[in-house]
């Protein structure tokens, strides 16, 4: 993998149309400009987006990141289209603070949806310049030109792109006001193109963060208090430093790392300093077990607001009314590979190469840290091996950028060991869902009410008021941990997906915020929409079993939405739904829905379950989902999402919850947190609607709700239980059966 390429360097590659790099426009003493489509609103020069070289390559720029969900094969089908361009013409750069926009985080499944929305109206105008450009270089109307593959010809004359370099200058703001093509038109887009990241991942080339070499590079580990609030008393300096291999050994305060020639040589040391530290711990961690949810809800201070309400003076006072808790634990983002990052100091200049998923707002936070300029601070995008959400890939670069400064220039490779992972990475929070529903005498719907409370789901980096990166907390002159917000509706953070798009008079919603953390929480893919989409999913089984109607029909009977509608029909028909059908004890089936965040894609699962009745355990053996995204890209690559997305909340749903006492964190170790195998992964199937000529919709978090609600209710219809506690582990469903 190659190290840093500076801006300077990257234009001496060659001649090039400049499309490349100016992110704001020169706005002094100008009225606010109209808004612009996706990301270009934030980053409105046309160069920040893409450049044309004279070697016949178009190189697009994005601030999102590939983080294993294919969007720079996506974004390239996109580019590629509006440019008229062949695919394989198209580079992309992911992620760079010298050489991107700044796009904030990869993350809430927005990256086809505002980057690609970016870079399909910032073609479409590149491409009408250019075509411009050659109709006057040809003598000819630009409506004359025919454009294929970058080439525009007209009455047997011709000009390429790349012929235009010394002609045109790009540089310019973006008006948004070409329109990109019909779908109609689109000869990449709505494909299935080979994912360009998958050859190295799968022939051992260098894909990852862990694959960075760079000349003259050291291996770093950390040692992390044993609990949260550790102070540390003393350790054994002297005989660390003696171990072969040792060049630097690094105390700020509670930060304890290390430097050494190999890797297995920093990783014995790690060992040693580990052992000989003494720290003085105290008892602050949260109840466990059910305790925890009656903490939740009745000791932790919450900040309450009510999130959605309407109501109707015409409908009937319920016959009927139901009332049910469920529950979440805390959970690990689990990245297979630990993070890691390579950090390197030069005459007072900071380079990171970091599987971040936001480098601008990690950027930011490293300055604040070492008290310098942002400028000064250079972060590099490469791929970590398993990221979604924010895992800890931003606190190791601080740990490799902190590290570094002892090791005279040379570059630091450091990576956190599993139990760090397990035991310092930011959790998805433990949460509880309170609801309420009242069924008028014909089954309906009348009353619903959805109580939520939930510590953050959002402490990432570039947050105002403070810096969100672990080691900065822990050093002699901490820096300070910005207040807790939650992200706001419409998207929602611990509220996400809890208000129902389905059609009932009366509701109210309401959100109890945590922000006092005991344990650290942050963003774990789906925020809160995971969880709330399992209860309120949940609940409309419930309901629909009191009301005695199919639990598809029922849902039908509550929506006006027809897409909606057409999600839910299209995943019954394909699974074989039998209305009322019932389990036999050991087999059930269940059926769940939801639009992710009420603004992305819509997504149906049907879920059909096996429960050993003796051992406890539920396997799911097959899974149905129907999925309408918008205007589908690549339908390979939405299969795959909705795949993984079924596939991971099958994990979450059975097996997967942190172990803690009073005072430490005691799940360290794959043997503590089990999750799902091979041998355990469901057949899914995979229904696509799409909508050409529809925007996009974001489709990453779409199916983890659904897919743990349809679990849920498979198991109620195979064994006549309900299970309202996550993870469905063998322990509890056996005493659900007993």
């Amino acid at each position: 993998m190659k190290p840093s390429l500076s801006r300077r360097n990257f234009l001496k590659t060659g001649s090039a149309l400049v499309i490349s790099f100016s992110l704001a426009p020169d706005a002094f003493g100008q009225a606010k400009p109209a808004p612009l489509p996706g990301s270009l609103n934030n980053n409105r020069m046309l160069d920040s987006w893409l450049r044309v070289d004279a070697d016949g390559t178009v190189t697009i720029f994005t601030g999102k990141i590939e983080l294993g969900q294919g969007i720079g094969t996506a974004l390239a089908q996109i580019a590629a289209d509006e440019l008229d361009v062949d695919l394989k013409r198209i580079k992309i750069v992911h992620g760079d603070t010298a050489l991107t926009p700044n796009e904030g985080q990869t993350a809430g499944s927005q990256s086809v949806e505002s980057s690609g929305t970016a870079l399909r109206f910032a073609c479409a105008e590149a491409r009408d310049i250019l075509v411009n450009a050659a109709a006057a270089k040809l003598g000819v109307a630009a409506t004359a030109l025919a454009v294929s593959d970058g080439t525009c010809t007209a009455g047997g004359k011709s000009v390429a792109y790349w012929d235009l370099v010394g002609d045109v200058n790009l540089k310019r703001e973006a008006q948004a006001m070409v329109k990109p093509k019909l779908a109609s038109e689109h000869k990449w887009v709505g494909k299935s193109v080979l994912r360009r990241d998958i050859p190295k991942k799968m022939t051992g080339g260098a894909a990852y963060v862990q694959d960075v070499r760079l000349p003259g590079m050291v291996f770093g580990r950390v040692v992390r208090p044993p609990s949260p609030g550790a102070r540390l008393v003393a350790f054994d300096e002297a005989a660390v430093k003696r171990m072969p291999g040792v060049i630097a050994v690094v105390r700020d305060g509670d930060f304890l790392g290390l430097a050494a020639e190999r890797e297995e040589q920093a990783i014995k040391a790690r060992e040693l300093l580990k052992k000989s530290a003494r720290w003085k711990e105290s008892e602050s961690l949260p109840p466990s077990g059910d305790a925890l949810y009656e903490h939740l809800m009745t000791k932790a201070k919450s900040v309450d607001s009510v999130v959605n309400e309407k109501t109707s003076v015409t409908v009937a006072a319920p016959a009927k009314t139901l009332n049910a808790t469920y529950t979440r634990p805390f959970q690990v983002h689990g990245s297979i590979g630990p993070s890691c990052a390579v950090a390197q100091w030069r005459e007072g200049r900071l380079t990171v190469w970091t599987h971040s998923q936001g480098v601008f707002p990690l950027r930011g936070d490293l300055a604040k840290v070492f008290a310098t300029d942002p400028a000064n601070v250079h972060c590099i995008h490469a791929e970590g091996a398993g990221c979604y959400g924010h895992n800890g890939a931003d606190d190791v670069a601080l740990d490799a950028a902190l590290v570094a400064r002892a090791t005279g220039g040379r570059p630091v490779k450091l990576q956190w060991m599993r139990d760090d992972e397990f035991q310092w990475e930011p959790y998805g929070s433990a949460m509880v869902m309170k609801l309420s529903g009242g069924l008028d005498a014909q089954g309906n719907v009348v009353n619903w009410t959805h109580e939520v409370w939930s510590h953050p789901h959002n402490n990432r980096p570039g947050a105002a008021g403070g810096v969100n990166l672990l080691a900065s907390w822990h050093l002699e002159k901490p820096s300070r941990a910005p207040f807790p917000v939650d992200p706001p509706q419409p998207t929602g953070g611990g509220d996400r997906n809890s208000i129902p798009l389905y059609d009932f008079p009366n509701q109210k919603v309401v959100k109890h915020f945590l922000p006092e953390m005991p344990l650290r929480t942050s963003a774990l893919r789906t925020l809160g929409g995971y969880s709330n989409v399992f209860a309120l999913e949940s609940f409309i089984d419930e309901l629909a079993l009191a009301a005695g109607a199919d639990p598809v029909e029922f849902r039908l009977r509550h929506l006006k939405d027809p897409r909606a509608r057409a999600a839910i029909e299209a995943a019954a028909q394909r699974s074989g739904w039998r209305p009322n059908a019932k389990g036999d004890g050991a087999r059930g089936r269940g059926f769940a829905f939801a639009k992710y965040k009420n603004l992305a894609c819509y997504v149906a699962v049907v879920a059909d379950v096996e429960v050993d009745r003796a051992s406890g355990k539920v396997r799911v053996t097959r899974a149905v989902a129907a999925v309408d995204a918008g205007q589908i890209v690549n339908p390979d690559g939405v299969v795959n999402q909705i795949e993984g997305g079924i596939i991971q909340s099958a994990s979450w749903t059975l097996m997967e919850a942190v172990r803690y006492d009073r005072t430490r964190v005691s799940t360290r170790s794959w043997a503590d947190y089990p999750i799902i195998h091979f041998g355990d992964v469901p057949q899914v199937e995979v229904v696509l609607l799409d909508h050409p000529g529809d925007r996009f919709h974001g489709v990453g978090e779409g199916s983890q709700g659904p897919a743990a609600a349809a679990i849920a209710n498979a198991i109620a219809n195979a064994t006549g239980k309900r299970l309202r506690a996550l993870p469905f582990a063998p322990e509890r469903v056996r005493q659900a059966l007993a």
